[in-house]
């Protein structure tokens, strides 16, 4: 289940006693029978009706100062639904979903747009009563025809919202403020939530014309200050460069409970930059108030300044944002091109890939290796397979590498010289399997003669220090690897349309996963223009162990479904794992108040922050 960039945060729903969820129920009165005010994953909601606000927000979090925040990229539009350029940074502080999460549970949320929801036992459909009182910035009302549009036009305008949507076959106005979605399968849990997601825009904005008079295209980008019912508004825009947003005295959802304690900074201002070194010297300077570090040797060398010495700014490294999630990140080869659908291929370029060196040379032994498509979760699978998850498996053996069953996933381990050169040698064996041999100094096709190289796509110059030494390991076995780094909205383009041979990306991953994993790795996915699944995977066994996730009956069902997954993922080889840090790296100036304790799944910067100079007014 997949929310926004950068903060991928997925809910599932799983069986209760009575109810196909576990909710949290409006009061029991005749016209209010059925509707439910929250979904949790598991148990029951914290929140019951009629709660007053969260227990991880100040209540009385003062409203007003401003926040100055940076941007690595460039923006060239504001259009929330279209698939196409790079949007700007910022954009859900003016647009709202129907449900929002709270951040110290996993995979529960609660009425934001929508004040409640229902749906019937076979989980068919899902309908939403929205809030009479939500209004956009104009004071028009939020109803049924904006959410079915927001529905529509995202599905017609992103390849990735309808694979996401895929089972969601209609959006009716079943009421001016009630919407009801119907689903072309039974039993899918997770599609009430997900819908829940939709990010809401004004049908009446959007088919009107503009200041210059011609009617706005809901299907092209621009870079109009666009109008939500959020609580801030854009108040000024330099294009490519800077974006400000101004929060609102008329916000219409200021007051109810999951909004109280946040939205706190009056004024909140990106800037971007082309340059991440350029970038921290601003914050260092002072000409930004918050850094989220990326880079180890930085955070290990790069904080001996006057303003950390003295105090002013301040560093933690909570592990908060990484308490309900997994990841896989690593280089990808684009196995639509021929040179990458020998497994046997991708296997040996992970023996090139000496991790252990780099995190000694480079990285100040800071972080650690990814061998899980989910790593760091309880879905992580591990050893051998057995129990549940190894009667899924069996359902596929003929379909899934025989090694799923007798060896453990490890990746290669180097470090040492020796260690290095053995490598390497099973790198050249497995090449060889694959019908190559090395000649000379290149590593070349016996069949064709062709030698075998390839270049790797980065999206900047940060992961340079990683890419260059794997291509100088691969040269080692007569493999030619350049390194490009390319700007942020071509490398955008350029996994959308497939033009790339190898791309270091990854996949953020929730403790319950989903419908987004047909996006990820399934056969439909690999074929449409824009979805995650960047390798290109389009393979039987894992299309039906990502139904056996979809559909999973309970936790157990999922857990062990989400393992056997996982497990034949890694057994194809389709990424060289890299590594990871399960903690956050902050470091911000003491110019912030913010609650004594964090929630238990999220730093809440900066939701629910706010600023000390706002305390003084």
């Amino acid at each position: 289940m997949r929310i926004q960039s950068r903060r991928l945060i997925r809910i599932v729903a799983l069986a209760a006693l009575l109810l196909p969820f576990n909710v949290a129920q409006a009061d029991e009165t005749p016209s209010t029978l059925n509707w439910r005010i929250a979904i949790a994953s598991s148990g029951t909601p914290k929140y019951q009706p009629g709660f007053a606000d969260f227990d991880y927000v100040n209540p009385q979090a003062p409203k007003g100062g401003k926040l100055r925040l940076s941007q690595f990229d460039t923006f060239d539009t504001l259009n929330p639904l279209l698939a196409k350029g790079s949007v700007g940074v910022g954009l859900n502080l003016v647009f709202e979903t129907l449900l929002k999460s709270s951040l110290d549970e996993i995979s529960t949320s609660y009425g934001l747009l929508a004040e409640a929801m229902d749906w019937p036992e076979d989980i068919s459909w899902v309908s939403f009563r929205l809030r009479k009182e939500a209004r956009f910035a104009d004071g028009t009302p939020v109803t049924a025809d904006d959410v079915v549009f927001s529905f529509e036009k995202s599905k017609e305008l992103s390849p990735r919202v309808a694979t996401y949507y895929n089972h969601v076959t209609s959006a009716e106005k079943t009421g001016e403020y009630e919407v009801t979605f119907r689903f072309d399968e039974k039993g899918n849990r997770e599609l009430p939530l997900i819908i829940g997601q939709l990010q809401i825009v004004p049908k009446h904005w959007w088919e009107a014309a503009g200041p210059d008079g011609k009617p706005r295209d809901i299907s092209r980008t621009t870079l109009e200050p666009v109008m939500g019912s959020g609580p801030y508004r854009i108040s000024n825009i330099i294009p490519g460069s800077k974006i400000t947003y101004e929060l609102r005295d008329d916000y219409w959802g200021k007051d109810i409970n999951v909004n109280v304690g946040t939205n706190n900074f009056g004024v909140i201002d990106y800037t971007y930059y082309a340059d991440r070194n350029v970038e921290f010297e601003a914050f260092r300077g002072g000409d930004t108030d918050f850094w989220a570090e990326n880079e180890a040797k930085r955070w290990a060398t790069s904080y001996d300044f006057p303003a950390v010495k003295d105090g002013r700014i301040k560093r933690e490294t909570p592990d908060n944002d990484y308490r309900s999630s997994g990841v896989m990140v690593g280089f990808i080869p684009n196995m639509r091109r021929d040179k990458f659908k020998d497994e046997r291929v991708r296997e040996a370029l992970n023996y090139a890939f000496d991790f252990e060196e780099l995190n000694r040379t480079i990285f100040f032994d800071q972080y650690q290796r990814i061998s899980s498509y989910f790593y760091g979760s309880e879905l992580a699978s591990s050893g051998l397979p057995e129990g549940k998850e190894l009667e899924i498996l069996n359902e596929v053996k003929d379909l899934v590498p025989p090694t799923v069953f007798t060896e453990p996933y490890v990746n290669p381990v180097g470090g040492t010289p020796a260690k290095f050169r053995e490598n390497l040698r099973k790198a050249i064996g497995l090449f060889k399997e694959a019908g190559y041999e090395l000649k000379g100094n290149r590593m070349v096709n016996v069949a064709t003669g062709q030698p075998f190289g390839f270049e790797i796509m980065l999206n900047s110059p940060i992961i340079e220090r990683v890419a260059l030494p794997f291509a100088q390991n691969l040269k080692k076995i007569g493999v030619a690897v350049t390194v490009r780094s390319v700007d942020p909205s071509q490398f955008i383009n350029r996994w959308r349309s497939r033009d790339f041979d190898v791309i270091y990306d990854g996949w953020g991953e929730s403790l319950n996963p989903g419908n987004e994993q047909a996006e990820y790795w399934g056969s439909k996915a690999a074929g449409l223009e824009g979805s995650q699944n960047y390798a290109g995977i389009a393979d039987k066994a894992v299309d039906i162990l990502i139904n056996k996730v979809i559909f999973a009956k309970d936790r157990e069902d999922l857990v062990a479904s989400v393992k056997a997954l996982d497990r034949v993922l890694l057994h194809h080889h389709y990424v060289i794992p890299s590594y990871t840090l399960r903690n956050s790296r902050l470091a911000y100036w003491d110019i912030f108040g913010k609650p004594d304790e964090y929630p238990a799944y999220s730093v809440g910067f900066p939701d629910i922050w706010w600023s000390k100079s706002a305390e003084k007014q």
